[in-house]
């Protein structure tokens, strides 16, 4: 994905601005594959968001979509749907502490308290929570940003975003800031 989508969004004007920070090559990477299952969560009527866990190594442990549309089930966050996958592979302790979720937005309050209970250490996002409530108002607000949360974990999460927003912002063109998008 590239931002061709955005260059001179007449939307994005009414967007917060872009304080986003920056990344090396691989994570860069990594959240552009989170990017990749957003845009196949969109495809298939789901809302657009992606997520996947990759090991100190560079091996994928878990990689998934939002699927709470076709599925029914609420709880059907990509962050969610990764941590699950994370409890049935039965990794060592070790291995998930030392792991990265990329996902393709903030984590909202709910996955970023599994995240925290999982182990996970650290994430990394592209679009924030204030951006995407701007973009749709009619979105559930939390008082609680995933810092307040992941500040409360047992371990410590560091969590760096907003990252590649831009790119990030290109999934949500179809499906939440054009015109005729469905909610």
């Amino acid at each position: 994905m590239t931002s061709r989508f955005f260059p001179y969004s007449a939307q994005q004007a009414d967007l917060p601005p872009l304080d986003q920070q920056m990344l090396d090559d691989v994570d860069s990477e990594w959240l552009r594959q989170a990017f990749v299952w957003a845009n196949a969560a969109r495809l298939r009527g789901n809302r657009p968001f992606g997520a996947i866990i990759v090991a100190s190594d560079g091996r994928i442990l878990a990689e998934a979509f939002s699927n709470t549309r076709e599925t029914g089930d609420s709880t059907g966050h990509a962050e969610m749907n990764c941590v699950r996958q994370l409890g049935t592979a039965r990794l060592a302790i070790d291995v998930i502490a030392d792991a990265t979720l990329y996902a393709s937005a903030e984590p909202c309050v709910m996955c970023a308290g599994a995240i925290g209970s999982a182990g996970l250490r650290r994430v990394v996002f592209g679009v924030d929570k204030q951006r995407l409530q701007q973009m749709r108002p009619d979105l559930r607000p939390s008082a609680m940003s995933c810092h307040d949360v992941f500040a409360h974990s047992k371990h410590a999460v560091e969590c760096i975003g907003p990252c590649l927003v831009q790119e990030a912002l290109s999934v949500y063109e179809d499906s939440w800031l054009s015109p005729n998008a469905a909610p």
